[in-house]
């Protein structure tokens, strides 16, 4: 292609070479293009920026010599057809408005990875799915392999080193491979893509040349206010339904309790002094623990002083006695006999307290220690019915499809909103006369209870 401006894919990056005088400087500039003195002053930017390039080289009558575009156009067939759920159709309408690129907000359990079969199915294009864990990377091939075929799918991550033209892969192994596969796929779908705006997981979307682009969550806001990077690493979000809007028609119907419950007269006492001495010491050093660098700091400068080894060792005291009270875990019990023919899903914010619980009434336990293969037979187990109730901490707030499970206790208050709406996610699936109940059981006048009436305010369960 003589005269032709060359557009090179180079290890996650995007390169033009030619002449500055053939090219818009201030247009491709204000996409992220800069001069490269080190290869000679071509012009480089992150790959994602190839959908804009081309258009901007296009429209300024160049002809492009597009060496960037290793992605495949494919002849997908599924091979499994269902009407899909209104809100599906309009979610799928919405990002293709979107020129295939956007957010798409949906509750745990209703459907978003059939939106993103029906995207693929559209697009027509090769298919990156990127997931947060090994255990969702391995769903999403099941899905892709039943939905088109598993010889067209592969995967990348957990020792599999396998692309094809439908590849499943984790946020780390993106990160770490997507100078090599940036090219190869023109869908890339970011599900659970609220973990997407970390430094070295934005790296890898900034990485890839892929123009459409589908991100899937069902909570996108993170606490960090981080949720605005996905506007530029993925798209606006397109569509967005919350739990209450789909409840009864394609959720099962639910109900939260809130059980609020007090310290005895020790543990109070034993309370009160924990957290009066890891105050002080935050005051003392002007931390702010409501600042995103809180936390750092507040670690660095605990492993510098006697006093500050005393302090973290009171943050956790104050930390334990609220989420292992006897009074939760007399509540815990009666909840158990209560709900003893349902099953039962009970959810704390660390390991300790999941192993008591799970000593105390000889339940299973599920963690990041549990074997990828003692945890799947443990699911199986509460999905047949052979056991009633599984203790876990966090391993399962996303991407784990339990739909007997009808009934949620969270020991904890003190989490986010995300992992209220996930965790209430995990007991919504849908089912024949099925109503769901999610448990929050409350420490009073803890930091536990204040945390739970800001999420709240925040409509953790709108």
């Amino acid at each position: 292609m003589s005269g032709a401006v060359p557009l090179v894919f180079d290890r996650g990056t995007l390169v033009i070479d030619a002449p500055s005088e053939r090219l818009d400087l201030p247009a491709l500039t204000a996409i992220g293009f800069v001069v490269d003195e080190r290869s000679g002053g071509r012009l480089r930017a992150p790959a994602a920026a190839y959908r804009r390039a081309l258009t901007l080289l296009m429209r300024a009558g160049l002809e492009v010599d597009d060496r960037a575009r290793g992605y495949e156009e494919l002849d997908l067939i599924p091979r499994r057809r269902r009407e899909p759920f209104p809100h599906q159709s309009e979610a799928l309408a919405a990002w293709q408005r979107g020129g295939r690129r956007g957010v798409v907000v949906l509750p745990t359990g209703a459907g978003k990875s059939y939106v993103a079969e029906l995207a693929i199915a559209e697009v027509q294009r090769s298919t990156l799915i990127v997931a947060p864990t090994i255990d969702l990377m391995n769903q999403w091939m099941a899905l892709l392999g039943a939905a088109f075929g598993a010889e067209r799918v592969g995967a990348v991550g957990g020792g599999t080193y396998e692309v094809r033209p439908l590849t499943a892969t984790t946020y780390d192994s993106a990160y770490i491979h997507m100078e090599h596969l940036g090219a190869r796929f023109g869908l890339i779908v970011f599900d659970e893509c609220h973990h997407l705006p970390g430094a070295s997981y934005a790296l890898g979307a900034e990485s890839a040349i892929a123009p459409y682009r589908l991100g899937l969550t069902a909570t996108p806001e993170r606490q960090d206010g981080g949720h605005a990077r996905l506007d530029s690493l993925i798209g606006p979000t397109v569509y967005r339904r919350e739990i209450q809007e789909l409840t009864g028609d394609y959720l099962a119907d639910y109900e939260v309790v809130r059980i609020r419950v007090e310290l005895t007269p020790q543990e109070r006492q034993a309370y009160d002094a924990a957290r009066a001495e890891y105050r002080a010491f935050v005051q003392q050093n002007g931390i702010r623990m409501s600042r995103p660098d809180g936390w750092g700091q507040f670690l660095m400068l605990t492993c510098r002083s006697a006093w500050g080894r005393s302090a973290w060792r009171a943050w956790r005291e104050q930390r334990r006695i609220p989420l292992q009270c006897n009074g939760k875990l007399a509540i815990l019990e009666d909840l158990l006999v209560q709900h003893h023919e349902e099953q039962v899903i009970i959810f704390t914010a660390d390991n300790e307290t999941v192993y008591r619980i799970a000593q105390r009434y000889l339940l299973p336990a599920i963690t990041h220690q549990t074997p990828a293969r003692e945890r799947q037979e443990i699911l199986a187990a509460l999905q047949g019915g052979t056991i009633r109730a599984v203790v876990t901490s966090r391993v399962l707030n996303e991407g784990v499809d339990i739909p007997t499970a009808s009934v949620g206790v969270v020991m904890s208050g003190s989490s986010s909103v995300r992992e209220h709406v996930q965790r209430l996610g995990r007991i919504l699936r849908k089912g024949e006369g099925k109503e769901a109940v999610l448990y929050e059981v409350v420490t009073a006048e803890t930091g536990e209870e204040y945390s739970s009436e800001r999420r709240r305010e925040h409509g953790a369960y709108r």
